[in-house]
């Protein structure tokens, strides 16, 4: 919940005066619904980056004051959707049943579902990291048919990382990468070797480069550190 459509003008003026395009990786911003519009007609003539919205909900018109649908954030000019963010998940109580509406309606709209996955602290110290990982992962793809769980995204943001300053060591996300892609060939066979899977959870220019490294990571789901233009350059550069 950062940026008005005032400040993510003046963001995107800055960001896109020194980020030239490149072909050989995909830049997602994420902005809130307020500022989406904005934010699509600041990036008019950059094909090179993509824009995406926070959160949808599971139905596509109707009594749900507050709600934005699959059809409008589409409408507005969004190519992709975060769905079980830790925040949806713990702050707002949404559930892997709702995940999975949720991913079902972006498909059924032509967004790209980037379902987030992660276990609390209590639950890494329980060494139940990989069985809740795994549940969320199948109960979130569960309404959705192969070729299109193949085509999204999954995002490992471990609920201990985000926004704490602590962030998972490239040797703990990149075993439960490895486990997710596991579950994902398990789901989709072959196919789900072209799904990228990314890492969120205190990313910073600081450590992005050596999460990069990492064998099974394949992109970074970044917070407040795509709040600085410059940190958020760097951060896209590496």
């Amino acid at each position: 919940m950062n940026l008005g459509p005032t400040e993510a003008r003046a963001f995107m003026a800055a960001f896109t005066a020194k980020w030239a395009p490149r072909s050989d990786r995909t830049i997602i911003f994420f902005p809130p619904a307020l500022s989406l519009t904005t934010v699509a007609h600041a990036l008019a003539s950059r094909s090179d980056i993509a824009l995406g919205v926070q959160n949808i909900w599971t139905e596509d018109k109707g009594a749900f004051t507050g709600e934005n649908s699959a059809p409008m954030a589409k409408d507005a000019g969004a190519s992709y959707v975060l769905v079980g963010h830790s925040e949806r998940r713990h702050v707002f109580g949404e559930t892997d049943e709702q995940t999975a509406k949720k991913c079902a309606a972006a498909v059924r709209h032509g967004l790209t579902p980037i379902l987030c996955v992660g276990e609390l602290l209590s639950e890494r110290e329980q060494g139940i990291t990989n069985d809740v990982v795994v549940r969320q992962l199948r109960a979130g793809v569960s309404e959705l048919a192969t070729d299109a769980i193949a085509a999204m995204a999954i995002a490992y943001e471990p609920v201990w990382a985000i926004g704490t300053g602590k962030t998972a060591t490239p040797h703990d996300a990149n075993a439960v990468h490895s486990v997710i892609r596991q579950a994902m060939a398990e789901i989709v066979g072959a196919a789900s070797n072209e799904t990228p899977v990314l890492y969120g959870g205190s990313v910073t220019p600081g450590n992005c480069s050596t999460l990069l490294s990492a064998e099974w990571v394949d992109g970074l789901l970044v917070g407040g550190a795509s709040l600085d233009v410059d940190a958020w350059v760097t951060t896209c550069r590496t």
